[in-house]
């Protein structure tokens, strides 16, 4: 077969007939040097500036995903160190003729450049060899380099075996690492390499390479599956191009979206989009018909609702950034359709959408029935649509005094349009209204205030908050008895203003307390409130106050004479509790006088207790 064809055919082929075997395109298009690395920008500035200043590290690990180029990079990092031709003997990036050594190494053949794979060679006989052959000199290279691809396989004794030897190499040895688990390789080990982190390849970096293959091979190609391939591959060329072979093999030659979409079960992107829209709109049916069109035409229930996610999120970051809608392994569609939801839709919806789909996901992904459960997330997130903000209903609660009888005298939930009457009684001006009286972006809420008619609205009482105990009282109001406890155990008042609270916390208190004030108070009162911690140490907290107090009241009553005679008068008795006799608890006829308030109760004193 002649490669510049690209043609399959050759994968029959007999080298008795003189022709080469088939290669893959990953190995047909492995780099060979460093300006054929795509996406790794700083590594290779970083490599550049220490060869031409001969500070040249004795160890090296790359770390990265799979599929980025950690092998071929060692690879090439091997050939730059025993760059050698009629005019070169020098350590080299500039590789753009080929060097005496440069094929053999290139093709993992050269005497002098061991490539050993930790996977199956975990134990410290196989770094006992290492270190035996270390001592040796070269054959034909400068350097003796060895390449020791996933590293983190290797076992404690082997990495202890080596540390001496990575520290102290002889002046002709290299060390090269490659791992996908820089997190399993001792620090001991990192602390003696420099360390090369090789990132995710962008999605239009491979969009751009992979069109350059193609184009090589003859092979045509659109642009929407490059697209789907770039985003299949996750930032791994390997990945994408045994994909672009798959898919040319597919297609028998020739590559088409349709084809791409089949090969690899995805959805269509224009459908999903279609999809979120029906969603949006709480339209049900459409949005079970879209599904089902979707999975009759061999996509997964699962990567049906992973795509949605992927949509939720890239309108969510349209609403922030702009630029991303520039991707090149968008479709128009995606783009135009992103861009007008992230207008439309507030980031309270998206994230609520987000949270359901995630779920969804994982309750899909564990049936036993995919395509049912996929289809009851989507009921709920079309059924959320119908429903107000968490915000809206807050307010139509306050504005209403907790009224729950809508127009007509139907209760709040029971609407015909599902959403019933508290999304009716929320006058959400930015959702305009599609046909047949159906709510359209119901997820959608505006962020101006709901109006409400003066003739219904009745006075909010104000909650005012001036101390701890006020809030303390609104825990209880409100039932959330946790965060009472972390109030009085936890929060040491600084300074309070209306909005405002400035606190330090207790020792032993949650430090995700302030975040949670600023929702529950929120929450309690209806307005926004700030709290910041402070440097200050601030008032003891409720619990410290009383136990102080308690302390103050025993001590007390320790000095009374009485009682002090009791606790003669009994061995082991020791004070329990201090408390001050009310005037109903008293006995008929019996008169308290100032001076016994602050007395201990008989009941109180524990006889053959021990002492404290």
């Amino acid at each position: 077969m002649d490669e510049a064809t690209g043609t399959n055919t050759a994968s029959h082929a007999v080298a008795a007939e003189g022709q080469v075997p088939y290669r893959v395109l990953a190995r047909k298009y492995r780099p060979k040097d460093f300006t054929d690395l795509i996406g790794q920008a700083p590594m290779v500035r970083t490599l550049t500036n220490a060869f031409s200043t001969g500070r040249i590290a004795q160890a090296w690990m790359l770390t990265g995903v799979r599929g980025v180029g950690k092998t071929t990079t060692a690879r090439i990092l091997a050939r730059a160190l025993n760059y050698q031709t009629a005019e070169i003997d020098r350590p080299t990036i500039d590789l753009t003729v080929s060097g005496e050594h440069c094929q053999a190494i290139m093709e993992g053949r050269h005497v002098d450049v061991i490539e050993m794979d930790a996977a199956s060679h975990t134990g410290i006989d196989d770094i006992r060899e290492i270190i035996e052959q270390v001592r040796y000199r070269p054959v034909a290279a400068r350097y003796k380099v060895y390449i020791i691809d996933e590293v983190h396989m290797l076992s404690n004794q082997a990495f202890n075996g080596l540390l001496k030897t990575l520290e102290e190499p002889p002046a002709h040895v290299k060390f090269i690492f490659a791992t996908t688990e820089i997190r399993k390789v001792p620090i001991t080990v990192l602390s003696r390499c420099q360390r090369f982190d090789l990132r995710r390849i962008d999605s239009a970096l491979l969009v751009a390479h992979f069109k350059s293959i193609a184009d090589q091979e003859g092979i045509v190609i659109d642009e929407e599956s490059l697209a789907m391939i770039a985003r299949a591959a996750e930032g791994s060329v390997r990945d994408g191009l045994s994909l672009l072979d798959q898919a040319i093999a597919h297609g028998g030659g020739g590559v088409d979206a349709g084809a791409v979409r089949s090969m690899l079960g995805l959805a269509d992107r224009s459908r999903i989009v279609e999809l979120f829209g029906a969603l949006m709109t709480g339209d049900v049916a459409a949005a079970l018909a879209n599904f089902r069109d979707q999975y009759d035409s061999g996509a997964s229930p699962s990567v049906v609702l992973t795509d949605l996610a992927d949509f939720t999120h890239l309108v969510t970051r349209l609403k922030f950034v702009p630029e991303a809608g520039e991707d090149p392994s968008l479709t128009q569609t995606e783009r135009e359709s992103g861009a007008d939801y992230a207008a439309k839709l507030s980031t309270v919806v998206l994230s609520r959408v987000w949270q359901m789909l995630l779920k969804g996901i994982t309750e899909t992904d564990t049936s036993s029935r995919q395509a049912a459960a996929a289809e009851m997330t989507l009921i709920r997130i079309a059924h959320a649509a119908n429903l107000p903000s968490p915000e809206d209903a807050v307010k139509a609660l306050q504005t209403s005094g907790g009224a729950s009888a809508g127009a007509g005298g139907q209760p709040a939930g029971n609407g015909p349009s599902g959403g019933g009457a508290m999304a009716r009684a929320v006058g959400d001006r930015s959702m305009p209204q599609g046909g047949g009286g159906q709510p359209s972006m119901r997820l959608a809420h505006s962020a101006e205030p709901s109006v409400v008619s003066p003739a219904v609205a009745e006075p909010v009482e104000e909650i005012v908050i001036g101390s701890l105990e006020d809030m303390v009282a609104l825990a209880e109001k409100f039932r959330d008895i946790a965060m009472k406890v972390q109030i009085r155990t936890g929060v040491r008042l600084v300074r309070i203003e209306p909005g405002r609270l400035e606190i330090n916390l207790a020792p032993d208190a949650s430090p995700s307390l302030p975040g949670e004030l600023i929702k529950k108070l929120g929450d309690w009162t209806g307005a926004k409130w700030t709290v910041a911690l402070s440097r200050e140490e601030g008032a003891p907290t409720l619990a410290e106050r009383e136990t102080a107090k308690r302390e103050a009241l025993v001590s007390d009553a320790r000095q009374d004479p009485d009682i002090a005679a009791i606790l003669a008068r009994f061995p082991g008795a020791r004070i329990t509790d201090v408390r001050i006799a009310a005037t109903e608890e008293i006995l008929a006829g019996d008169v308290l006088s100032p001076s016994d308030e602050g007395d201990i109760l008989p009941d109180d004193i524990e006889p053959g207790d021990e002492t404290d």
